[in-house]
């Protein structure tokens, strides 16, 4: 005597209305999941400085870079780069104006100069101040007319700022102290001229 097929469950068809809504929540769950994927990228890159080279960084062509005696920059210059000071600047702290071009030979090395203007105000400046650092290369002064109230300054990259608490600026050290697109990184940040304190 022959077996009658067992019964099968049927599944929905994809016409039917319950494959429809199947298909649907599939979809939608798929698209929800790459939505936090892209958006967990997008924070987690943006959010930690240290990010690559701040935006708004401008970056300046240096096509020489001599050791020379006297005065090369006007007192108000802050420049990225060129011909400097034999004698590097001491990183630290600085409350009053320290040449160009000694300043420039630290950058040679690997330092970023943070220069203010000496108008900011106080609570600016006390934000400036720890970044100073012989160990993390930093050197940070007051330049009389900059254009701008805070500039960040590597050889060969700047950045104008208008906030010591704007996030580019710690960006900006963090991607260029010690920076080995620096002519010199191995430099060092001490033993040359000045007293920062």
């Amino acid at each position: 005597m022959a077996k009658s097929p067992k019964p099968q469950s049927k599944q929905p068809s994809s016409s039917s209305p319950e494959g429809r809504w199947r298909s649907i929540l599939i979809w939608g769950a798929g698209t929800v999941v790459l939505i936090l994927f892209l958006a967990f990228m997008v924070t987690g890159l943006t959010s930690e400085p240290g990010g690559g080279v701040p935006e708004g960084t401008e970056e300046i062509i240096v096509t020489d870079r001599l050791h020379v005696e006297g005065e090369v920059y006007d007192h108000d210059e802050v420049p990225a780069g060129g011909d400097h000071s034999p004698i590097w600047a001491n990183c630290g702290f600085y409350s009053e104006p320290i040449e160009a071009e000694n300043a420039l030979h630290s950058l040679e090395h690997g330092a970023v100069w943070i220069t203010y203007q000496p108008s900011l105000p106080q609570d600016q400046i006390d934000t400036l101040r720890p970044m100073g650092s012989p160990t993390e290369k930093v050197l940070v002064s007051p330049v009389e007319g900059q254009p701008q109230p805070i500039m960040a300054t590597a050889w060969g990259f700047q950045l104008e700022l208008e906030d010591a608490d704007d996030p580019r600026l710690a960006q900006f050290v963090t991607e260029f102290a010690g920076s080995l697109s620096a002519p010199e990184p191995g430099g060092s940040c001490r033993g040359g001229v000045g007293n920062p304190g």
